[in-house]
C-alpha cells in the first residue's frame, strides 16, 4: 500500500562496480569515504571493515599522492565491498590506482588535464571494465561557468557535468555515474532535477559540506528524501563533518524511511511527554545501542503510555508500552507478558533473540 505514495523511479543505464550494480532497477546502495590516510592499509582496512558491518555498500579512499594509489592493492585483499579511487588533478594517479585494482573513478575530467590525458585514463578504465563518476562541485567550477552564471547555479552544475560527459562519450566511454554537489539544499535537487531530465546516466546523490552531525543529517535527509522520493538517485553518499560510520547509519536510515531499503532495526519511539511513567529516553536508546548488530529487518516499538503505545506496539513486529513503572511486551498483535520498567531491556531482547532464531 505504502508504496502507491512513492513515485515511479526514473528510468538509468546500470553501471557495474566490481559486482555492485549502480542504476536501472538495481537497489539504491549507500557510500562512505574514509578520512584515513589511504597509505596507512592497517588504519584504512580497519576503518572500512567497520563501515562494511554498518551496512556500506561502496567504499570511497582519497589518492592524493602515488603512495596513496599503490597502497589500493593491498586494502582490496582485506576488504570485500568495491572500492572507488578519487583522484584529482594527476591523470597518473588514476591510471596507477586502476593497475592497483581500483572498482571505480571518481574525477572530473576538465581537471585531469588535457585531452591525451583523459584519454589515457579512459582507455585503462576501458581495459580494466572501471566505471568513472564524474563528480562536479560547487566549489570547483570552471571559472567560465562561474562568470557565465554569475555563480554556482544549479544550471551552472549541470553544464559543467555535460561538459565532461560529451569528453568521455566522445572517447566511446559511457560507464558514468554523475554527481552534482552543492552544500545548498536547494541548488542541489534543482541541479539533480534538471540533469535527470538530460542524460540516462545513474545518478549519485549528496549534500557536500552539509555540516556536522546534527546539521548534516537534517540537510542531507531533506535533499536526498525530496530527490528519492521524487523517484531520483542511484546511489547516496551522506556528508558529514565527523565518523564516516554515521554517514553509513544516515544514509540507511534515509532509505528506509522511504521504504527503499530494508536494513535491520527499524525503531519506532515515541518523543514522550507528561503521561510518560517510565524512563522510555534511556530504554530507547539502551534498545537501539544493543540491537545495532542485527542486520534482519524487524519493526520494534518504545512507547510511553497507553494513549498510543498499545497501538503503535501492535503495528510493529514486536515493542513494549509503558504503563505506571511497569511496561506490556507485545509480539504480532499480542500482549504476551507485562513486566517491571527495570526488566523491560533485557525482556524485550530476550523475546527479539527468539524471533530471530525462529
Amino acid at each position: 500500500m505504502l508504496e502507491l505514495y512513492t513515485k515511479i523511479r526514473r528510468k538509468s543505464k546500470k553501471v557495474k562496480i566490481k559486482d555492485i550494480a549502480v542504476g536501472g532497477d538495481s537497489p539504491i546502495t549507500v557510500q562512505s569515504m574514509t578520512n584515513t590516510k589511504t597509505h596507512d592499509v592497517e588504519s584504512t582496512v580497519k576503518q572500512i571493515r567497520a563501515l562494511e558491518e554498518a551496512g556500506c555498500d561502496i567504499i570511497r579512499v582519497a589518492v592524493p599522492d602515488m603512495a596513496s594509489a599503490v597502497a589500493i592493492s593491498e586494502i582490496k585483499k582485506q576488504i570485500r565491498i568495491p572500492l572507488v579511487a578519487d583522484v584529482h588533478f594527476d591523470y597518473r594517479l588514476a591510471i596507477e590506482s586502476i593497475k592497483q585494482g581500483a572498482d571505480g573513478l571518481r574525477i572530473n575530467p576538465g581537471n585531469i588535464g588535457n585531452v591525451d590525458r583523459v584519454r589515457k585514463v579512459v582507455e585503462m578504465a576501458k581495459s580494466y571494465q572501471v566505471p568513472i563518476r564524474i563528480g562536479v562541485n560547487s566549489g570547483s567550477l570552471e571559472k567560465d561557468l562561474l562568470k557565465k552564471y554569475g555563480g554556482p547555479t544549479p544550471e551552472a552544475l549541470v553544464e559543467s557535468a555535460l561538459r565532461h560527459v560529451e569528453i568521455l562519450e566522445n572517447m566511446s566511454f559511457d560507464q558514468i555515474v554523475i554527481s552534482l554537489k552543492s552544500s545548498d539544499v536547494l541548488s542541489c535537487i534543482h541541479a539533480y532535477k534538471l540533469i535527470a531530465e538530460k542524460v540516462d546516466y545513474p545518478l549519485h546523490l549528496g549534500i557536500t559540506e552539509a555540516g556536522t552531525l546534527l546539521t548534516g543529517t537534517i540537510k542531507s535527509s531533506v535533499g536526498l528524501g525530496i530527490l528519492l522520493y521524487e523517484g531520483i538517485g542511484d546511489t547516496i553518499r551522506v556528508s558529514l563533518t565527523g565518523e564516516p560510520i554515521d554517514e553509513v547509519k544516515v544514509g540507511i536510515e534515509i532509505l528506509k524511511s522511504l521504504n527503499l531499503r530494508e536494513h535491520g532495526i527499524n525503531l519506532i519511539s515515541c518523543p514522550t511527554c507528561g503521561r510518560t511513567q517510565i524512563n522510555l529516553i534511556n530504554i530507547a536508546e539502551e534498545v537501539q545501542e544493543k540491537l545495532s548488530y542485527i542486520k534482519k529487518p524487524l519493526k520494534v516499538a518504545v512507547m510511553g503510555c497507553v494513549v498510543n503505545g498499545p497501538g503503535e506496539a501492535r503495528e510493529a513486529d514486536i515493542g513494549i508500552a509503558g504503563g505506571n513503572k511497569r511496561v506490556a511486551i507485545f509480539k504480532k498483535g499480542e500482549i504476551i507478558k507485562t513486566v517491571p520498567e527495570e526488566n523491560a531491556v533485557s525482556e524485550l531482547l530476550n523475546e527479539i533473540k527468539k524471533m530471530i532464531n525462529d
